[in-house]
């Protein structure tokens, strides 16, 4: 009964547990990595806890555009987590072991915090248009309560679908090899181990792209034609200004994060070279979110000068 199961198992070729090449092909670089990457880690961390901060603490700042930037700032500290700790510690041990229940978990929270992103993205674009599109009424239809709604509906609205999304994949057959090229459990390297009908499983990736990334990123893009048409309008050059360096820094983190996930999800796996999807992998993974204090919060002029309240003697 024994020896049939295992040969059961075998036919299903049911994987216990993958390995993440991660950056063990140079292995020359390994320790310079580790390095680098904890920095980086710790940047985020810190730049980003700071944002929190003064965006709750700070009465200056108690307005919508700050509400959500400081909860994009704790979304982004979330995304970071799921992927660069362990990355961290597979460089440190020199082995890249991930259970199977593991990696399906990782590639799970990767899309929940992914797609929060997406939709939160697009609620702060939202904010922008109200603010500068019909301004007498913004503290009315941006009040506490829609801003908590919008923010819930963010992190919520997706998660049945990425649920469904790792599921789906996740029940596939995996053909041979275990072994992910990436240094997370991301869904390009993870569909290439499965075998069978392949076009399907590419379609459902497809259709969840669709979804999470066009959709929103075409919702942002018609917010800012709006916004952007109603600043030309503006009489004012000193008006202009100051309305488009409010919306510049949200505009860099949106092309930042769609770009790259666009390019590593909306190509076909066939025509996905592995070493560029690893790179696009590291840059919406972690360059996105060490940026953002800075692009997006620390250049801001009401951000900096609460900073300076908050560390006077810096």
């Amino acid at each position: 009964m024994e020896s049939k199961l295992k040969a059961e198992e075998s036919n299903n070729t049911a994987i216990a547990e993958f390995v993440l090449v991660g950056f063990s092909d140079i292995p020359n670089l390994q320790w310079i990595l580790f390095g680098i990457f904890l920095v980086i880690y710790l940047i985020i961390l810190l730049g980003n806890s700071i944002i929190i901060l003064i965006t709750r603490i700070d009465s200056t700042l108690q307005n919508p555009m700050y509400f959500f930037l400081g909860n994009f700032s704790f979304l982004e500290i979330c995304y970071v987590t799921t992927t660069v700790p362990r990355m961290l510690r597979d460089i440190w041990t020199q082995k890249g072991n991930i259970s199977f229940l593991a990696c399906a978990a990782q590639t799970c929270f990767v899309l929940i915090f992914g797609g929060a992103e997406c939709l939160l993205l697009t609620a702060m674009a939202y904010d922008r248009y109200v603010a500068i599109c019909n301004p007498l009424n913004y503290p009315l239809v941006m009040n506490h309560k829609v801003c908590i709604q919008l923010v819930a509906g963010s992190w919520i609205s997706g998660i049945p679908v990425e649920i469904g999304q790792t599921w789906h994949i996740f029940s596939l057959s995996f053909c041979g090899s275990n072994t992910i090229n990436n240094f997370f459990c991301d869904i390009p390297p993870v569909l290439k181990l499965t075998c069978g009908e392949t076009l399907v499983n590419q379609m459902v990736v497809y259709i969840f792209t669709v979804l999470f990334l066009m959709v929103s990123f075409l919702l942002i893009i018609a917010s800012y034609g709006k916004i952007i048409s109603n600043i030309l309008k503006l009489s004012s050059a000193k008006g202009r200004a100051k309305a488009f360096s409010t919306c510049s820094s949200h505009l860099t983190v949106v092309v930042l994060f769609y770009g790259t996930a666009a390019i590593n999800y909306l190509q076909p796996k066939s025509n996905q070279s592995e070493g560029l999807g690893k790179l696009l992998s590291l840059f919406y993974t972690i360059l996105t979110p060490v940026m953002n204090p800075v692009v997006y919060s620390l250049r801001n002029k009401d951000v900096m000068v609460a900073l300076k309240r908050l560390l006077p003697n810096y």
